[in-house]
């Protein structure tokens, strides 16, 4: 039973947040993943959220709003898609259907509704309902998480900035897990590049839950943005005991920890926490953010000569299962970055080739829709550069640079295909391109002044010319 300060069936109407059960357990153990979801953690004295799940089922089989955070939750995970896992699918199904035959709130309502729209793909409209909920009811926090993670895979940074900010005013610092908005807003703000804003926002939740990990990864990102290599290092080093025990997110704040090593071109230093940090979790956890993290890693560092290639086959193992998902573009793009860093080029090419099948007959799914005019070219670019026509991967990929947000991920995240272009552009043998590079390098610099890495290209750029 999860701990008397989890919320009972009168707690969630004192709220204004009813839930269609009479059971007190269901309704605190809902709580309890919401929780989780929230922070970042499988708590282990609560089972986790594996444990948390099959708890609710038996607190409330017919419970709706257990069945659409629990399988919600392994939507948004995009670990699995309901097109090729029937029991996935069969879950949306069971949700709907119990909602038909019950008398429930019309929130919840719109929560099945989002829901079974997030299952199809189709991530526009799904935020659209979040959103519907959240105007009528700006404290439900399930609503407001669900369309932070919609937006994110979306690249729809505006959207995710302002859906928290429109809340935010409704929040009391005493209703439970307030804190947690300013790292959401935070994240906001810095993907529509207020930077200042968003470091003091995460830093005034931090002061409030200093283990708020969410917090720390957008301090992270404002000082990768930046390129404030010192001040990241020596913050994420501080900080290191406060956020490694939210499972979910340490791998992830650990790979932003690697990238200003890199950075500094520190190469021996990232590999340490790729091998006992990053990909030690992935393969444990087989979680999607650890997969694309550690691919993304093992890209920077190649387009930096670092041999890595026993890693891409190791990685592989992990990624391979997943050739045939196509939940969202940038997993499948980082995937086909591991099986052609593998050289496992009968996977590159089923991967490339499922995804111009659905590009054909999208229908409501959003990031197949996408695949046609976006995905598919930078799956082809990376394959020719992988092949060593540069030529012809800048070619493919300079047309959607400002195209790429829509794959979703972060612009951190999204980088490592500025860099590709600009890799690209330095080896490829046209004039034309070499000239390129050297203004994509200008412009990086104007963004990020003082990054060692810029620096690097510019060198490589201007030896060209002499």
């Amino acid at each position: 039973m999860p701990s008397s300060s989890f919320r009972d069936c009168q707690a969630w109407r004192a709220e204004g947040l009813p839930l269609s059960t009479t059971s007190n357990e269901a309704c605190k153990l809902y709580d309890a993943l919401l929780t989780q979801y929230v922070t970042w953690r499988n708590d282990d004295t609560l089972g986790g959220f594996e444990g948390c799940i099959s708890a609710i089922q038996a607190a409330d089989p017919n419970f709706v709003m257990g069945h659409v955070i629990s399988t919600g939750l392994e939507l948004v995970g995009t670990a699995s898609s309901p097109r090729l896992n029937e029991r996935l699918a069969s879950a949306v199904r069971r949700t709907v259907e119990l909602a038909n035959s019950q008398n429930i709130t019309p929130r919840e309502r719109l929560h099945v509704r989002a829901m079974e729209h997030f299952s199809h793909g189709n991530f526009p409209k799904a935020s659209d309902v979040w959103e519907d909920i959240l105007v009528d009811h700006p404290t439900d926090l399930l609503a407001l998480k669900f369309a932070h993670d919609a937006y994110f895979y979306m690249g729809a940074q505006i959207p995710m900035r302002d859906s928290v900010a429109r809340v935010l005013p409704y929040w009391k610092p005493q209703m439970p897990l307030s804190s947690y908005l300013k790292g959401l807003y935070s994240f906001g703000l810095l993907e529509t590049r207020f930077y200042d804003q968003a470091e003091k926002v995460a830093m005034e939740g931090l002061a409030v839950t200093p283990d708020d990990a969410w917090s720390v990864h957008s301090v992270a990102h404002v000082y990768e943005m930046r390129a404030e290599v010192d001040k990241g290092l020596k913050f994420m080093e501080g900080r290191e005991k406060d956020w490694q025990g939210s499972d979910v997110l340490a791998s992830h704040n650990y790979w932003h920890w690697a990238l200003y090593f890199i950075e500094k071109g520190q190469y021996e230093d990232a590999l340490q926490i790729f091998d006992s940090q990053v990909f030690r979790r992935c393969k444990a956890t087989g979680s999607m953010l650890d997969m694309v993290d550690a691919s993304s890693m093992l890209c920077r560092l190649e387009m930096e000569d670092v041999c890595v290639k026993d890693r891409w086959r190791e990685l592989l193992q992990v990624t391979q299962p997943h050739t045939d998902d196509h939940v969202t573009l940038f997993n499948d793009l980082h995937f086909l970055m591991v099986s052609l860093g593998a050289k496992e080029s009968r996977t590159s090419q089923r991967l490339l080739e499922g995804l111009q099948e659905l590009a054909k007959e999208p229908g409501d799914n959003q990031q197949h829709q996408l695949a046609g005019t976006v995905g598919v070219p930078i799956c082809q670019a990376m394959m020719e550069y992988n092949k060593g026509n540069y030529n012809g991967a800048v070619e493919l990929l300079y047309p959607l640079r400002y195209h790429m947000v829509d794959i979703g991920g972060s612009d951190a995240q999204r980088d490592v295909f500025n860099q590709l272009l600009i890799h690209a552009a330095l080896k490829s043998e046209n004039k034309h391109h070499q000239k390129l590079a050297r203004c994509l390098v200008v412009e990086r610099d104007a963004v990020r002044p003082d990054s060692p890495m810029t620096d690097r290209l510019m060198k490589r750029a201007l030896a060209l010319h002499a």
